[in-house]
C-alpha cells in the first residue's frame, strides 16, 4: 500500500500544471543543467532555496547542512562545491544564513542536543572566535542574530581557501563568493556585504564585514 499518498497526488498535480503551462517543460529540464548559482544553505525547511530567489528548478545548484557550514573534512559539500565550480561552472557561490537558526540557538546554548553537538562544534568555534564583539551586545536576540551573521562570513571564508576556489581563481575563473543572510519575520534576504572575487581580498573584507554593526 502506497504510504504519504497526498503527497503523491501533491507531486501529480504540480507535474500537470507544469506540463499545462509548457508542454515541453520536462524536455527542457532534462537537456540542460547549466545553473550560474550554487547556493550553500541551511537545512531548515522553512528556508526553500529556489523559492526565495523566484528561480526556477535547474537555475541554482543547491547545498543544504545544519547552520550552512562549509567544513574543510566534510566530503559531501566539498563534493558539491567541486562539481558546481569545475563541472557546472557556477559563476556565483552563495553561502545564506538565516535569522531564528535552530543550529545557531542550539550552539549558543548549554543543554545537550545529542549527536549534533558534535556538528555544532563549529558553530561554536566561531562564537568562540568573536566572544568579546559578541558579549558587548546585551539584548540576547539580537546576539544570536549576530552570530548568525558572523558563521555566514566564517562559511564564506571557508569556500574562499578550499582548494577548489582556490584552484579556479588560481586559473583565471571569474567566480565569486557572496555571505547573505535571510530573515524568517519578512522573508527578505540581507547582503552581509562579503563578496570576494580573487584571494587577495579575502583578510580585508572579512576584517570589514566581522566589525559589523
Amino acid at each position: 500500500m502506497r504510504t504519504l499518498r497526498h503527497l503523491f497526488e501533491r507531486n501529480r498535480f504540480w507535474a500537470e500544471q507544469q506540463i499545462r503551462r509548457r508542454a515541453t517543460y520536462f524536455d527542457e529540464l532534462r537537456s540542460q543543467h547549466a545553473p550560474e548559482y550554487l547556493w550553500i544553505g541551511c537545512s531548515d525547511a522553512r528556508v526553500p532555496a529556489n523559492e526565495i530567489v523566484g528561480l526556477a528548478p535547474g537555475e541554482m545548484f543547491v547545498h543544504r547542512n545544519v547552520a550552512n557550514q562549509v567544513i574543510h573534512t566534510d566530503m559531501n559539500c566539498l563534493s558539491v562545491l567541486q562539481y558546481g565550480v569545475e563541472v557546472l561552472r557556477v559563476r556565483h557561490v552563495i553561502v545564506c544564513g538565516h535569522y531564528e537558526c535552530g543550529g545557531v540557538r542550539g550552539a549558543l546554548s548549554d543543554q545537550p542536543h545529542g549527536l549534533i553537538d558534535n556538528w555544532l562544534r563549529h558553530v561554536r568555534d566561531v562564537a568562540a572566535r568573536h566572544q568579546d564583539a559578541l558579549e558587548r551586545i546585551a539584548d540576547l536576540q539580537r546576539r544570536e542574530d549576530r552570530l548568525c551573521e558572523l558563521n555566514v562570513i566564517e562559511q564564506v571564508r571557508n569556500v574562499c581557501h578550499t582548494s577548489i576556489v582556490q584552484d579556479a581563481w588560481g586559473r583565471g575563473r571569474e567566480l565569486a563568493v557572496h555571505g547573505w543572510i535571510y530573515g524568517l519575520h519578512d522573508g527578505l534576504l540581507r547582503d552581509l556585504d562579503v563578496c570576494v572575487t580573487r584571494p587577495g581580498e579575502i583578510s580585508s573584507i572579512y576584517r570589514l564585514a566581522c566589525k559589523g554593526t
